[in-house]
């Protein structure tokens, strides 16, 4: 086995309800505009054909409870609350019908969004990596197993922050339910044990402070929360 030149950073987990041990993350793939109502509020339109993606590098993501700084480059920061799925098994051109086999789990979680870095990307027809691939712009609560969660349905999603109410609806509203993602993105790639689909996020993005708390449920799931301070 080689050394390495410099330290190499620890994986970075997702705990699970009832185990000791830690669900590490491999990948982090995310749905973009999958609530009509949020690609509405985006200028976009609802695209009912296929998911399109984007990613987050592991490195990047923290667990629910942390404190963070303001993160750097950008004046309006933005809250996106999450469902998120967690692959344990192979999945390679799985078909909706199996695709719920690969799931181990699901979490809440937080997509962190630098707004005005992505509007820019966005007026320049450039990727929105900078605007999404941030440090600490995933946080993730404690995972619930697929079999202690049960069917995803219409169970509510919401975002309070510093306890007023931003985003509120319902998994029903999914554009692309999890198993057509999951089918769809085996297209792509080999899925494996340790990929994270970051589901999308319902109406009500907005800008948070240093200062703010932001607090995420999803019924049924341990909630993911977060607090901001002063830019370092």
């Amino acid at each position: 086995m080689s050394d390495f030149l410099f330290p190499v950073t620890p994986v970075t987990s997702i705990e699970v309800d009832g185990e000791t041990a830690a669900f590490p993350i491999n990948r982090i793939f995310c749905v973009g505009r999958n609530y009509a109502a949020h690609a509405v509020e985006m200028g976009g339109v609802p695209n009912y054909e296929a998911p399109f993606y984007f990613t987050k590098s592991p490195k990047h993501a923290v667990r629910s409870g942390a404190t963070i700084p303001y993160p750097l480059g950008t004046e309006n920061y933005h809250h996106e609350m999450e469902f998120s799925i967690l692959i344990g098994a192979p999945a390679f051109r799985v078909s909706e019908e199996d695709a719920l086999d690969a799931v181990y789990g699901y979490c809440a979680s937080l997509d962190m969004t630098r707004r005005d870095l992505q509007a820019n990307s966005k007026a320049n027809r450039q990727p929105w990596d900078t605007a999404k691939d941030l440090e600490d712009g995933g946080v993730f609560a404690k995972a619930t197993k697929v079999a202690d969660f049960g069917e995803v349905g219409t169970q509510r999603i919401a975002l309070s922050v510093n306890g007023e109410m931003r985003q509120d609806a319902t998994l029903a509203e999914l554009i692309h339910s999890v198993p057509a993602i999951i089918h769809d993105l085996s297209k792509f790639y080999h899925l494996n044990a340790g990929d994270v689909i970051m589901t999308g996020t319902p109406a009500g993005v907005a800008a948070v402070v240093a200062g703010d708390v932001i607090h995420g449920e999803i019924a049924g799931l341990a909630p993911v929360e977060l607090t901001l301070t002063a830019a370092e």
